[in-house]
């Protein structure tokens, strides 16, 4: 099943590029989490002892034990606001390979939790990252990790964080969104000024904000990413990017296939996307539809996928620190919610913000939502999605490349049904999805004036 092609818009051409301010340091939950002050307000249980060694805390962990909770450090008297989004991260590592709980819960019976994640860990330290919306109101939470139920090892926690997220992450650095002003339907109108159909796409496409695809067409990918969100910031506005350049892509047989040569070739690029954006604010769709065609992939190939994407993942996270980054998710009609939560979960995406749906497809907007409700609650209710709207004005018919009487839906847009952070234009109307459908004759990606001008029509 193919989902979507890309847009083959020209990088924009090189800025001065404007610092934007900073975000709002948010407001830290756990005390001495670096264990700079000692031990102290961290508690630990039977089976376990603990002390301060090279700057990062050192627990042995007795084997033995039938449960994770029957070992563990714990900090309590953790505020919490039902409804307020969190994320908590740390680093930790382990004396051999081993498996762990972290939680957010109440601190006393019944121990309720809002956020619990197994957590494999090594002996390389790792920085985890796990973004939730918490279902409890307290001032008595705890910030636990749980050791037992194994043999017995040492765990190594440093940087231990618990913030809120708020108005302080891109949206909160910006003032709306960005209109891309080189984007395929404004670049047609401004070459064809006296076209009869101009007007029309520059008023109910081109001048809409809309997602930068980026991949191998783009060139030097850090300065192209770099000079696209420098134009943005400085227009004080958010940019949405894509990055579509995963080895393999449309692996079952679509228009778009393509791709970095290789994982290493894929890891620098990648990387260096990220790096481009820097400190700026930015959202970030990461490789629609990588997660949706496993059917035509072995599993060295999904392995290898997989890898990848963590690694995306944890490059937008420790490169791109006021980017909200979302793996994308597929659509409604494609993978059951709980197989592509598994799926997402293998793919880090407890590293950044949550997950995209219904990229270059057509579901309605309340589908689209009730879909990613039951993702988000197939992995345990911490995420957030975004759904793209860009042509999903009249559903679906079934179809998913180039089909008649789809129509462009709801312009970008903070909130929207069911808890949906953002709608978003990421595909770019107009855009052919291959030689198919009402463009026979257009490439995967090629802006036709004939498609927008059906899309604005729903013809």
């Amino acid at each position: 099943m193919r989902l979507l092609t890309r847009s083959m818009a020209v990088a924009a051409s090189a800025v001065i590029a404007l610092s934007a301010a900073p975000a709002t340091a948010a407001p830290q939950l756990v005390v001495n989490g670096t264990f700079a002050a000692g031990t102290a307000p961290w508690w630990n249980s039977a089976n376990t002892s603990m002390t301060v060694e090279s700057g990062r805390l050192r627990v042995n962990v007795t084997g033995g034990t039938a449960n994770p909770w029957d070992a563990m450090v714990a900090q309590n008297a953790i505020p919490l606001t039902q409804g307020k989004s969190y994320t908590l991260s740390f680093d930790a590592s382990a004396s051999a390979p081993v498996s762990a709980v972290t939680t957010v819960q109440l601190a006393d019976a019944p121990y309720t939790n809002t956020l619990t994640k197994a957590i494999s860990l090594t002996t390389t330290s790792k920085r985890f990252s796990f973004p939730f919306t918490s279902g409890l109101g307290t001032p008595a939470g705890q910030v636990s990790f749980q050791l037992g139920g194994g043999t017995g090892f040492s765990f190594f926690l440093d940087n231990v964080s618990l913030t809120e997220q708020g108005a302080s992450g891109p949206v909160g650095m910006t003032n709306g969104f960005y209109v891309d002003p080189n984007s395929n339907p404004a670049t047609w109108v401004r070459n064809n000024p006296g076209d009869s159909r101009a007007a029309r796409i520059q008023s109910s496409i081109a001048s809409k904000p809309m997602a930068r695809w980026v991949g191998g067409w783009s060139g030097d990918v850090g300065a192209s990413v770099s000079a696209y969100v420098s134009a943005a910031d400085s227009a004080d506005k958010l940019p949405v990017l894509v990055a579509y350049n995963i080895p393999g892509r449309d692996a079952c047989g679509g228009h778009s296939g393509g791709g970095a040569g290789s994982e290493a070739e894929y890891r620098a690029w990648i990387s260096a996307f990220a790096s481009g954006i820097g400190d700026r604010p930015a959202v970030v769709v990461i490789e629609p539809d990588s997660l949706g065609d496993f059917a035509c992939m072995d599993a060295a190939a999904i392995q290898a996928r997989n890898r990848m994407l963590t690694y995306a993942t944890e490059q937008f996270r420790d490169r791109a620190p006021n980017t909200w980054a979302y793996l994308d998710a597929g659509n409604a009609g494609w993978v059951p919610a709980a197989t592509m939560a598994a799926r997402l979960g293998d793919a880090g995406v407890g590293n950044i913000r949550g997950f995209a749906v219904n990229v270059s497809n057509y579901y309605p907007t309340g589908q689209s939502a009730t879909y990613a409700s039951a993702v988000n609650t197939a992995l345990g209710g911490g995420a957030k999605w975004v759904i793209d709207t860009s042509r999903n004005g009249k559903g679906s018919n079934g179809e998913w490349c180039n089909p008649a009487g789809r129509q462009i839906g709801t312009p970008a847009q903070l909130g929207g049904d069911g808890g949906t952070e953002m709608l978003l234009w990421v595909k770019i109307p107009g855009d052919s999805d291959g030689n198919c459908g009402i463009a026979p004759g257009t490439p995967a990606g090629q802006f036709s004036p004939d498609i927008a001008i059906r899309l604005i029509d729903g013809t």
